[in-house]
């Protein structure tokens, strides 16, 4: 079975400015990494379907949908002083979530095994009706709406290892049990939320987990975490569908952390995950592009992450 990779160049047209970390070009570089490294000859690409707002309606209030269009239809600006919009970005938005349904449908019907979705806008900071942190719409979020709404499973798993606590899919899965939200990420860190104490409320109590991290936390700190704490989750939890919110913001080069994870670190995370959908959920694991603003350590991160899924 194939590894699919999914992207639009419509991604482009979020332009966020010359100075701002999530740019264009983080994708560019992305793409000229598979390239150079030959994965990409190896991947089956396909191009996404834009994401249909009743999809969104998932997650996201008509409002906060609204909002956004409207803000890209006069020509753009600052919602908020970190999340920037332009006229381009209320598709560009459309387009990354749709790249996890497309890639959701085309795994189910077994035309892969696994998927990477190469896009932008990212999304786990964005809360049902705000966005923030770079984040419009909450990609991954939706994709777990539509698993639940649109092919009936009840045991999905999100693990988030972004450096930055993801605050919006916790907020939308706080009290749903059949959604096991999982976040290893910087502590105390932007955007402050992701304490260990907290495990979710109502229905959903225990199908949240956060792992803080400190400051310098490695590779071999990481996996130990994976191995000593995760693991043991997921096999307890048996998921039917892994998603991943994969940033790659944790590097030690990135400017936007002070964790110390490398390119190998990101490749055992995510063999460990390939070995879980392999167990439980029949393989059928989906990754979705998060944070990561070195250029370098960005490209050669996912390089190591593609490679893992494809091997």
């Amino acid at each position: 079975m194939s590894t699919a990779l999914i992207y639009h160049p419509i991604y482009l047209n979020h332009d966020t400015g010359p100075h701002h970390p999530e740019r264009p070009s983080r994708l560019q570089s992305i793409l000229r990494k598979l390239q150079k490294s030959g994965l990409i000859d190896r991947l089956n690409a396909i191009e996404p379907l834009p994401a249909s707002t009743k999809y969104i309606e998932l997650v996201h209030t008509r409002e906060h949908i609204s909002c956004i269009r409207e803000a890209c239809a006069k020509g753009g600006g600052n919602l908020d002083p970190d999340t920037v919009v332009s006229a381009g970005s209320y598709e560009a938005a459309l387009f990354a979530a749709g790249a996890v349904l497309t890639g959701i449908d085309y795994i189910i019907k077994g035309n892969a095994s696994n998927a990477f979705c190469l896009i932008r806008p990212p999304g786990h900071h964005a809360r049902p009706s705000q966005a923030m942190g770079f984040c419009l719409f909450n990609n991954v979020a939706i994709g777990a709406r539509y698993l639940q709404e649109t092919h009936g499973l009840k045991r999905i798993l999100i693990i988030d290892w972004d450096v930055h606590h993801g605050n919006g899919t916790e907020e939308v899965f706080c009290e749903d049990p059949e959604v096991f939200y999982i976040s290893l990420h910087q502590y105390p860190h932007y955007p402050g939320t992701g304490g260990g104490d907290y495990i979710g409320k109502g229905r959903g109590k225990g199908f949240t987990l956060n792992v803080p991290m400190n400051a310098g936390s490695n590779d071999l700190e990481y996996i130990k975490v994976f191995k000593d704490i995760i693991m043991p989750k997921i096999d307890n939890y048996k998921p039917e569908f892994i998603l991943i919110s994969a940033g790659f913001d944790g590097h030690k080069d990135d400017p936007m952390s002070s964790t110390t994870l490398t390119e190998l670190g990101y490749y055992e995370m995510t063999a460990l995950l390939k070995r879980a959908a392999s167990s439980y959920a029949d393989n059928r694991l989906i990754s979705v592009l998060e944070g990561g603003y070195n250029l370098i350590s960005l490209a050669n991160s996912v390089n190591s992450h593609i490679e893992a899924l494809i091997s």
